[in-house]
């Protein structure tokens, strides 16, 4: 391995104008908005990395199923919901709800997230039984688990990718300088203050989830799409029902909008740490699967409550390198992988909650400069 291959996969000759210190963080001299992405082709001779990683991770058990674990945690998840449902009927027409509301926020957040296990077949080894477990709770929230798992594993195969991820083809917010540029009307002034409207946007994302998985089901974009359109339209009857028979039609309003505000708020406070802000990829640029992974993934530090409060994807590097791997075991594989990163100079981003989402906000903020200052030159990635 030459001296210059290590120094590019370590970060410091990733960016022409920002570079990514050993922490992930970027730090350069004069960074323009939407560059902080890898330089081109520094995957050579780099094939072996990953599959020696791979050996290290399987050797120590760390893919094997934890189905005692998952049998717990639906366990729990299902008797939450069962309550939140006996307090809804009991509390009966009372403003009580709006709490009976967020509670269910979070209940539905933690089914979302073993649906998105399942969806990585974390909790068996069986598809069919993963993809049973996956409509479950997708019937449950209301989301279409077959469009979900296909837009998932698009994400995670060009990750942070302004081509071909579409966790960045976010039509109300801009990830990179090209995509600000395309923005017109009122998308065009979003993106200019895009990091004012954040998390304000993110009370939509429950709404957005639920529209894109009727959209797909309708548009047949999912094999399973009378299955879906079946669970879907249950959840829709069952849902609006409860609460319009229960609830006087104010009251019902504010129970939805707080319902699905606050979950909207709590899936993407969850999800959004995990790339955003990070490096961003083209068609130019070649990275092996290690390092495209690494390098646009970043991990949030903290303790067992924040592996429950964000569903184990706070090790969002360890769980791009093996999708696979258990939820409980992330926590063990984190150490070995930041060892093994750090031996081979890879960066390996990792920071607090708090922080993560100041990185967030100061990249839109960054990305909408131009938008903001006209005269502000802007080079397209």
């Amino acid at each position: 391995m030459s001296s210059d291959a290590m120094r590019a996969a370590g970060g410091k000759h990733l960016l022409p104008r920002q570079r990514i210190s050993r922490d992930g963080a970027g730090t350069a001299g004069k960074p323009r908005p939407g560059e902080a992405r890898p330089a081109r082709d520094v995957s050579a001779g780099r094939g072996s990395d990953f599959s020696e990683l791979a050996l290290m991770i399987k050797q120590r058990g760390l893919l094997k199923r934890r189905r005692p674990y998952y049998a717990a945690k639906m366990a729990v998840n299902g008797g939450l919901f069962a309550a939140g449902c006996v307090a809804f009927v009991v509390l009966g027409d009372s403003w009580w709800q709006v709490v009976t509301a967020a509670v269910f926020a979070g209940v539905f957040t933690q089914l979302a997230f073993i649906g998105h296990d399942a969806g990585h077949r974390q909790i068996f080894r069986s598809r069919r039984a993963n993809d049973l477990v996956g409509h479950v709770h997708g019937v449950l929230t209301g989301i279409s688990y077959g469009w979900w798992v296909g837009k998932h594993r698009r994400h995670h195969a060009n990750p942070n990718h302004e081509d071909a991820d579409p966790d960045i083809e976010i039509r109300a917010l801009a990830f990179t300088a090209r995509q600000s540029g395309t923005k017109r009307g009122v998308l065009r002034w979003m993106a200019k203050y895009q990091a004012l409207l954040f998390f304000p946007l993110l009370t939509l994302e429950g709404i957005v989830l639920h529209v894109c998985s009727i959209q797909a089901v309708l548009q047949r974009e999912v094999k399973t799409h009378r299955v879906e359109i079946a669970l879907l339209s249950a959840h829709m009857v069952v849902y609006l029902a409860a609460v319009f028979l229960v609830l006087s039609p104010l009251k019902a309003v504010v129970f939805i909008a707080v319902h699905q505000g606050l979950w909207g708020v709590y899936m993407g406070c969850a999800f959004a740490p995990n790339h955003k802000g990070m490096p961003t990829l083209s068609a130019a640029d070649k990275l092996d699967f290690l390092r495209k992974q690494v390098l646009t993934s970043r991990n949030i530090r903290g303790s067992r409550f924040v592996d429950f409060l964000l569903g184990g994807l706070n090790y969002q590097i360890e769980h791009h390198l093996f999708p696979s791997m258990p939820r409980p075991n992330l926590r063990h594989a984190q150490q070995l992988v930041h060892e093994f990163c750090t031996s081979r100079g890879l960066s390996y981003s990792q920071c607090g909650l708090l922080s993560s989402y100041a990185q967030v906000l100061r990249h839109l903020h960054a990305i909408g400069a131009p938008l903001r200052h006209p005269s502000v030159s802007r080079t397209t990635p």
